[in-house]
């Protein structure tokens, strides 16, 4: 095995049909990894393959749970490319799981980054009906048969449900290494009783600095999937009291059309929805809104936004749910208020107009600086690769 500075990686990653944080996770590290001097190979899947109906799409069912072609694929990209480690994002619905297996077969570690909760929950967001749901953790996978979990479809929810118990039962995941981007995540991941704690790192996701200058904001924003679970219609209800400030919401997703509805019918001239938004308009966006504000009613796995905020000294106004609420410090690079409540957000807001937004700026910057930056991330993921190699060529010594 080479040394870190050398390393062959091969990173894997399913694409959803609508872009999100993970992408920009992939991309970075990426990035990240080639400017440090490593060879890095993508194999990735886009689920957009399957809008149109075909054979593939018959088979969905079958293949999200073992597909040959990535196993085959992968193989011959570790043997052509000798590839030393082989980092998981996203297996969900192309790729499916059976990149594990490749690896494996041919003794190379594998390390998964826990972007959701999808190993414990078949809807990868413990949130269901408008509100936290853990029933999948306390009373079994088949909870999620019951109301249909993965998009509304018992079909569907079956065979997530199928695809964790049948990799659970292989013993898989207990030989996978994991990144966990917090230690709420992690706690939760140790539910599963295969895997290992000292198989577990926790890593932050991080961002690249910023090339730009803070700018007085004339707005609030937004930024994320327009869907219920996000609180959009927290927001939208929240800003519907202040109409004298000025709501910008930037992102797609399912119900976008639904709630450009509401905010015209409803008169809220203040609230603009833009849809999808480029990174470079973002980050503009970003320079010139007062805060940044986020109204998950989820456990979010991390925030990208919040850290993307930070490196421009944005401050964010969050609630108080899960890892998102442990990324903010109230008062010192933000506010917190209670995630469920439109009044709280309102009052927030009022709060948060009273303090100096510049301080609250320039210590998000120190904090992105501090935890979130490239060099730390770089750091901490060689000690992640070391650590999967060392134990994997444990393993491989072990007599049979």
């Amino acid at each position: 095995m080479s040394d870190n500075s050398k390393k062959k990686i091969l990173i894997v990653h399913n694409y959803y049909q609508v872009p999100g944080g993970e992408d920009t996770v992939v991309a970075n590290e990426k990035k990240m990894l080639e400017d440090h001097g490593h060879e890095v190979v993508l194999y990735s899947r886009n689920n957009s393959e399957l809008r149109q109906f075909s054979l593939k799409k018959l088979a969905l069912p079958f293949t999200a749970i073992f597909n040959p072609r990535t196993y085959i694929d992968v193989r011959k990209l570790i043997k052509k490319k000798k590839i030393e480690i082989v980092h998981v994002h996203n297996t969900l619905s192309l790729i499916s799981p059976s990149v594990y297996y490749a690896a494996l077969s041919l003794n190379v570690p594998v390390v998964q980054t826990m972007h959701n909760f999808r190993l414990l929950c078949p809807g990868a967001t413990f949130y269901r009906d408008g509100h936290i749901c853990e029933d999948c953790l306390k009373h079994g996978l088949n909870c999620a048969l019951k109301y249909r979990c993965y998009r509304k479809s018992w079909i569907q929810t079956l065979v997530c449900v199928i695809n964790l118990k049948v990799h659970r039962m292989t013993g898989v995941y207990g030989k996978l290494n994991y990144i966990c981007l917090s230690e709420f995540n992690k706690e939760k991941l140790l539910e599963i009783k295969q895997i290992q704690e000292k198989k577990i790192y926790v890593k932050p996701n991080f961002t690249f600095k910023a090339e730009c200058k803070k700018v007085k904001g004339e707005f609030y924003l937004y930024v994320g999937r327009i869907e219920e679970m996000k609180g959009i219609q927290l927001l939208i209800e929240a800003f519907s009291k202040m109409p004298d400030r000025k709501l910008i919401l930037a992102g797609a997703g399912s119900e976008l059309q639904y709630y450009r509805e509401v905010t015209s019918n409803r008169g809220l001239t203040n609230i603009e929805l833009i849809g999808f938004t480029e990174r470079e308009k973002l980050v503009d966006l970003l320079k010139y809104t007062k805060a940044l504000i986020v109204t998950s009613q989820c456990y979010e796995t991390f925030g990208m936004v919040v850290i993307e905020a930070f490196a421009c000294r944005t401050p964010v106004i969050v609630g108080d749910i899960g890892n998102i609420g442990e990324l903010v410090d109230d008062g010192v690079n933000g506010l917190k208020f209670q995630y469920d409540s439109a009044d709280a957000l309102v009052h927030t807001v009022k709060r948060f107009e009273k303090l100096d937004i510049a301080v609250l700026g320039e210590n998000a910057k120190q904090k992105y600086i501090n935890l979130y930056s490239e060099n730390e991330n770089y750091k901490e993921m060689m000690m992640i690769y070391q650590s999967a190699s060392i134990e994997r060529k444990k393993i491989c010594e072990e007599p049979v």
